[in-house]
């Protein structure tokens, strides 16, 4: 299922589907981090790196070493929060739609 997702494009948009699942899934994570009422150390990384994933996804295809890098970062900063968790899983799953970077 994943193999359709990163061939095809989206009918009538010619956007790549991976962009759009990305872009949908850091959207999402970023209203929970908005919304969640708990401040903690490294907010502001989390949202400076979603910032980016957004941007990325914004201007066509992202780079695969950079995703990676922001999800790392990401989930540093948000991991132990548990209420960001399935948010979080879900802009993981967007990232890996895009494989791994060449060299790997």
């Amino acid at each position: 299922m994943l193999r359709s997702l990163e061939q095809r494009p989206v009918t009538g948009s010619g956007e790549d589907p991976r962009v759009a699942e990305l872009r949908a899934a850091v959207s999402r994570l970023r209203r929970e981090l908005a919304t969640h009422p708990v401040e903690f150390p490294d907010r502001a990384i989390a949202e400076d790196e979603l910032a980016a994933l957004a941007a990325m996804a914004t201007h066509g295809s992202p780079e695969i070493p950079r995703l990676r890098r922001s999800l790392l970062l990401i989930a540093g900063s948000i991991g132990s929060v548990s209420a960001l968790a399935r948010g979080l899983s879900k802009v993981r799953a967007a990232v890996d739609l895009f494989g791994e970077p060449s060299g790997q």
